[in-house]
C-alpha cells in the first residue's frame, strides 16, 4: 500500500469520526503538502512558509496538537524529516510515526475521545 493510501484512509477515518458539524468539540486534521518537484513552485512555496520535513498530518485537538509522519512498512525518515521530529519533541508536542490505519488507530484512542 502507498503512503497516500494509507494518509487518504487516516484522514477518512479522522474525519468520519472527529471532525462532523454534530460532534462537540469539532477536531482537525490536514495535511501539509511538501512534495513538489517544480522548481519554481518550491521556491514560491519556501518563501511563504515551507519547511522541508515536517509531517504529513497535523491533529488538533483541545489544547494538544499531535504530528504524524505517514510511511509504508519499508519506508524510512529523511534527515529533514528526523529533524523536523526533534524540534516538535524539543517543544513538548508529540510526534508518530505510523505505517497504517490500525497504527493511528491505536494512537488517536489514546488522545482523542470518540462522540
Amino acid at each position: 500500500m502507498t503512503e497516500e493510501k494509507i494518509q487518504y484512509q487516516i484522514v477518512e477515518y479522522f474525519n468520519n469520526t472527529f471532525c462532523l458539524k454534530f460532534h462537540n468539540p469539532r477536531y482537525c486534521i490536514f495535511s501539509v503538502p511538501n512534495d513538489t518537484t517544480d522548481v519554481r513552485e518550491l521556491m514560491r512555496k519556501k518563501s511563504t512558509g515551507l519547511k522541508a520535513g515536517v509531517s504529513d498530518l497535523i491533529v488538533l485537538l483541545p489544547n494538544r496538537c499531535l504530528f504524524f509522519e505517514v510511511k509504508t512498512t519499508t519506508g524510512i525518515q529523511s534527515e529533514k524529516q528526523k529533524e523536523f521530529q526533534q524540534q516538535v519533541e524539543d517543544l513538548g508536542f508529540e510526534y508518530f510515526l505510523v505505517r497504517s490505519l490500525f497504527d493511528f488507530q491505536k494512537i488517536i484512542s489514546i488522545f482523542a475521545t470518540k462522540i
